[in-house]
């Protein structure tokens, strides 16, 4: 497989993905999102920073289009957004696929290597056992 050429072709939203998704409070916001809405309220619960700094985050997430964000009432609830992650795990794929066929082709090896090798232990043994 070549990547010599995707280079180019990347959605340019890519590197803002990466870049929110390179914080582990924001990966915890979207993993928390995964489950459903949230207000900023809920989702600054389980962390010990302050609301403020959650909006921060909430801003970086939401110009990356992770994140959706409107009004229910008086809450201001934000939603998983799936393209910017989909898009992601696109770009990552195409890695998997390089990597996987690499050790397919390293395990053919490895086993040619193994089949035309003669196994020095077992030579050993029948020269003792002669003995």
């Amino acid at each position: 497989m070549q990547l010599s050429g995707y280079v180019h072709s990347q959605p340019p939203s890519l590197d803002a993905t990466f870049a929110a998704l390179a914080d582990p409070t924001r990966r915890a916001i979207l993993a928390r999102l995964a489950q459903g809405e949230a207000s900023v309220t809920q989702l600054s619960e389980p962390f010990a920073i302050s609301q403020p700094a959650i909006s921060k985050h909430l801003k970086v997430l939401e110009r990356a289009g992770l994140i959706s964000r409107g009004r229910d009432a008086q809450r201001r609830l934000s939603r998983l957004e799936p393209r910017p992650l989909a898009e992601a795990n696109q770009f990552l794929e195409q890695y998997r696929e390089f990597w996987q066929s690499s050790f397919a082709r390293l395990d053919d090896l490895l086993q040619e290597i193994q089949c035309s090798t003669p196994n020095p232990s077992k030579s050993r043994r029948r020269r003792t056992a002669k003995s």
